[in-house]
């Protein structure tokens, strides 16, 4: 059990979170015995998962980042984990809103314009918007929508309302959904069920003039399906934050395709990251100490 006198390994080493977890009261170190863990590389879990062999005691594990794929093999029942999920969520929406409006008003092919060009372009108001996943970046991004009046279903595990939607369904049904979107959004956490999640087959069902918008993971699409649709016109475009490979190779058709755009997985960047991952770890060490509910529990065997 947590007491005043915690002790809670920050490593690799990071001064601003070891800061953090001195806010939230306990003690921060770097080696030794200690009750808990905040693991700072988003890659290393074999190194996690030797700190976890060393000190079986260990009851806590916080996870840097919101996306713990590396993590999967790692977890277990025998202490509790938390990871970034929801931190990133308000910079991450608002990346997503702007991949959205640049697209759907055409942006892509005037900033490549060296002539003037005729008018293209449609209305984020009032359009019908798929958003894939029931996270925090879509409870985000459904309040940054609120103004834009659009027509929203939010496709999720389960059917559950979501806060602001106009509908919610499960996964099972988002071939439906897809022919009648405006636009899709992508912000959902990366599973076996839901890699290559948007292949040709289900690519081909959205209307022509249909922009898809991906801030989630790149694997969530099959690259060289969404390269051939895009190449045909068979969709308006596409606005990616991530992609498959990452980082994308030079040369790669993706990069000089008009009716895509991409931004180098910026949707939270360092600056940003720093004092939202500072605060959530402030408070769950906050929260460890007085026994309570941690933030952004990660549900261990759904693999998030």
């Amino acid at each position: 059990m947590a007491t005043d006198a915690a002790r809670i390994l920050v490593v690799p080493g990071r001064p601003w979170l070891a800061d953090a977890v001195r806010a939230g009261g306990a003690e921060p170190v770097t080696e030794g015995r200690a009750d808990a863990v905040v693991w700072t590389d988003p890659k290393d879990a074999a190194g996690l998962r030797r700190l976890l062999d060393d000190q079986p005691t260990i009851d806590w594990v916080q996870l840097p980042w919101a996306g713990i794929e590396p993590f999967v093999d790692v977890l277990d029942h025998d202490r509790r984990w938390t990871c970034g999920k929801g931190v990133y969520a308000d910079p991450v929406a608002e990346q997503a809103l702007m991949l959205a409006l640049a697209g759907l008003r055409g942006m892509g092919t005037y900033a490549r314009a060296t002539t003037w060009e005729g008018p293209i372009g449609r209305n984020l108001l009032g359009a019908r918007v798929v958003i894939v996943g029931g996270g925090g970046i879509s409870e985000s991004l459904v309040r940054l929508l609120e103004p834009f009046r659009c027509e929203i279903v939010v496709v999720r595990r389960t059917e559950q309302p979501f806060p602001g939607a106009t509908r919610t369904v499960t996964q099972q049904h988002l071939d439906d959904e897809l022919p009648d979107a405006d636009l899709v959004v992508l912000a959902v956490a990366l599973t076996p069920e839901t890699e290559g999640l948007l292949d040709a087959r289900r690519l081909r069902l959205l209307p022509s003039h249909a922009w898809l918008v991906n801030v989630a993971r790149g694997r969530h699409i099959v690259t060289d399906d969404l390269v051939e649709v895009l190449a045909e016109g068979a969709i308006g475009g596409a606005g990616l934050d991530v992609v498959d490979p990452e980082p994308l190779p030079d040369g790669h058709p993706l990069w000089t395709l008009p009716n895509c755009f991409i931004t180098p997985h910026v949707g939270n960047t360092p600056e940003m990251a720093v004092p939202l991952l500072s605060a959530r770890v402030r408070e769950n060490v906050r929260r460890y100490l007085a026994g309570e509910e941690l933030l952004g529990p990660v549900d261990v065997d759904a693999g998030y």
